[in-house]
């Protein structure tokens, strides 16, 4: 009965065009034809149908036709999608980037026309992917964003619109006699910095600015690039190995007039063999361009063999391979050799020995140490138990082995420095090493500030830990604003920020609206009129929180400085930015304690032999860490908790041991904030 069974079985699965088997799936054929004639009338109707992992190649044939659908490929290995021909199977639909963020896709699952992420070994063949947003819609418009603090954004014709986007772990990717289409930047976006191997062979790819975009190690061969932007054809990111590169081999650029060839915001490597260039494109070689980093670790690394220019070569043009590492020969730059023997997509042969054999990372003894502290939700302590971290003090053995076992500690916070200086510190350790590691441990981290902000765009001073004050918006030390820091150099792709995971970028850029939106939210209003911050602000009320017994509910003097100098480096600030930062600068010319200084003087019969006295100097002027909400005037609260009007009034530990005076608004006053003025005054914004 069984046999039987298994038999009916066997038939009915192979009908519906499938083998059965035992264990991984063997060679599968499907067939899709929108008119109804095939086993399935959609693309994604057939990926959806396979399993994830298969031990044979299954081939998905598509008919003739147009598909308006998105296709999104996830955890699906050795597949091939095989149309009719280019001009007979095609894939298209009309979508912004924006919109597709707008609609939540911030880190880019959706912003494509095929979205295609852990599916090692997929194969293109013979047909056209298309993004026609720029053709649908040629015009600015401006659609709903509710990921938008204004709830808007105005998108234009050429603006990022992709017809191919991968992400990390699908290696070994193949396009033979593809078309890909889009009518503004990032067409053929192969993002894979560390392992992606991309090959083109026999492609149309059109676009506007960077429409050619891959990150990792890219091949095409007898490609035709077609570019309608001003800007750059290519583009390439090599910061995940030094070997890294992109290679074109006899292929043809054209576009419109003045078109230019290419550029690179990161490490990269370009080489150009046999290629040929219409008599339109610029006479720019390929740049680096200047939003990108300073100058890249490994040095300019853009090599011409055998190129040539219709109506005559520019100077650039001229044969330098001699130069590269290695110095190659035309015949020796092929696919297997751009893949550093990894890959041989002619042959389909990999060599997992040649990634194996790969040099070790070298190594930052700092950064190492970091490694070890770093939490597993991502974030850094600032101490362990009492012990504050040190990074400049050697781990034995068993200090390491117990600290790694610490990681499930609730102590990751942003007090103090933690976690940011970590970010900033492994990403310069990374450009100077290319340790992975490094930068891997840095987007962790980021990850980590990402998640800990809250709804309302504050940061706590820990995450996960909630426990007393911990939780609630922290501006004390400039905790928040130095996050908001390290998340707009994330967005703006500011020196070592920019070799961080391109998908960090939008969710750092919307994490930083966030925050500016708590930041203008939590300015304490006085009698109807707008000061300064406190150093907590309640995370549900937004309203003025204590935190510990001498740090009360009250006005700062030192943090509203930080909040405002952080304002003022926002481009194009809003009405509401501009009366916030002319509210807080009021109030700290209000509250200024002119004719006295703050100083350390001895006294024996104090217990250090010391004290902090506030003493009459001419033309000199201090501020106070706390003012009282209501009056403004300056308080200094001790262990106990109760408001003093001097600082003589608070017992000896905490006079000594706590900064409640200082000139913090002094520079801001002096020289940030009229230099903003001026920049005002002359269309200009942001410092």
């Amino acid at each position: 009965m069984r046999e039987m069974m298994r038999r009916w079985l066997t038939r009915l699965v192979l009908g519906a065009g499938f083998a059965l088997v035992s264990g991984a799936a063997a060679a599968q054929q499907l067939t899709v034809a929108a008119d109804g004639t095939g086993q399935f009338k959609t693309v994604q109707e057939a990926i959806n149908s396979l399993p994830a992992h298969a031990d044979k190649p299954r081939v998905i044939t598509i008919k003739k036709g147009i598909y308006r659908e998105q296709l999104f490929i996830d955890g699906k290995d050795h597949l091939t999608l095989r149309g009719a021909g280019e001009a007979l199977t095609w894939i298209q639909v009309s979508l912004a980037r924006e919109a597709a963020r707008c609609a939540g896709n911030t880190d880019d699952w959706g912003v494509a026309t095929i979205n295609v992420r852990n599916s090692p070994d997929l194969t293109l063949e013979n047909l056209s992917v298309v993004n026609s947003h720029g053709l649908d819609s040629p015009d600015d418009q401006v659609i709903p964003c509710p990921t938008d603090p204004t709830g808007s954004k105005k998108i234009g014709g050429s603006t990022h619109q992709m017809a191919l986007r991968t992400f990390a772990g699908s290696p070994r990717m193949k396009f033979v006699h593809c078309t890909f289409r889009a009518y503004g930047g990032d067409t053929v976006s192969p993002w894979d910095t560390e392992g992606g191997q991309f090959y083109f062979k026999d492609c149309t790819l059109e676009g506007g600015v960077d429409f050619y975009c891959p990150r990792g190690w890219a091949y095409a061969e007898n490609c035709r690039f077609i570019c309608h932007s001003t800007s750059a054809a290519i583009w390439h990111d090599g910061t995940g190995s030094k070997a890294s590169k992109m290679v074109l081999k006899n292929c043809t650029f054209e576009g419109d007039k003045g078109f230019k060839l290419g550029r690179y915001h990161r490490e990269s490597q370009f080489y150009l063999v046999g290629c040929k260039f219409s008599e339109n494109m610029a006479d720019a070689d390929i740049y680096h361009a200047t939003s990108g980093p300073g100058t890249p670790l490994w040095g300019r690394r853009v090599y011409y063999a055998d190129c040539h220019r219709k109506g005559g070569d520019y100077a650039w043009h001229s044969d330098n391979l001699v130069t590269a590492d290695g110095a190659p020969t035309e015949k020796q730059i092929n696919a297997a050799w751009t893949f550093g023997g990894a890959w041989d997509p002619v042959s389909g042969k990999v060599n997992a020995a040649a990634v194996a054999a790969a040099a070790p990372a070298a190594k930052d003894s700092v950064a190492e140490r970091m490694l070890v502290y770093q939490r597993a939700i991502g974030g850094w302590p600032k101490a362990v138990g009492e012990k504050k971290v040190d990074y400049q003090k050697a781990l034995t053995t068993a200090e390491r082995v117990q600290t790694r076992k610490d990681a499930v500690r609730k102590d990751a916070t942003i007090d103090n420095n933690a976690t940011t200086r970590e970010i900033t510190y492994l990403l310069g350790a990374y450009k100077k090493t290319n340790n992975l590691a490094y930068r891997q441990a840095a987007e962790r981290g980021i990850r980590y500030l990402l998640q800990m902000q809250h709804k309302n765009g504050g940061f706590p001073q820990f995450y996960p830990d909630s426990s007393s004050y911990r939780a609630q918006i922290t501006y004390n030390d400039n905790a928040m604003i130095k996050v908001l820091w390290v998340l707009k150099n994330v967005a703006d792709k500011k020196g070592d920020y920019a070799l961080v995971d391109f998908s960090l970028v939008p969710a750092a850029e919307q994490a930083v609206q966030r925050g500016i939106s708590c930041i203008l939210k939590t300015q304490y209003v006085q009698r109807g009129k707008l000061t300064a911050w406190c150093a907590q602000h309640d995370r549900r009320t937004l309203l003025p929180c204590k935190a510990r017994a001498f740090e009360l509910a009250a006005l700062s003097g030192m943090e509203t400085v930080g909040i405002v100098e952080f304002l003022l480096a926002q481009d194009n600030p809003s009405p509401e930015i501009k009366q916030s930062i002319e509210a807080a600068v009021a109030w700290l010319n209000q509250v200024k304690i002119e004719g006295y200084t703050v100083k350390d003087v001895d006294d024996p019969a104090q217990p250090t032999g010391k004290d902090r006295r506030v003493l009459p100097e001419a033309g000199s002027t201090l501020w106070a860490r706390f003012y009282d909400l209501e009056t403004n005037q300056p308080i200094y609260v001790g262990r106990d908790g109760m408001k003093h009007a001097a600082l003589a009034d608070i017992e000896h530990e905490r006079r000594v041991g706590y900064a409640y005076l200082g000139t913090w608004p002094a520079k801001l006053l002096a020289k940030a904030y009229p230099q903003w003025q001026h920049q005002r005054a002359n269309g200009k914004s942001g410092l």
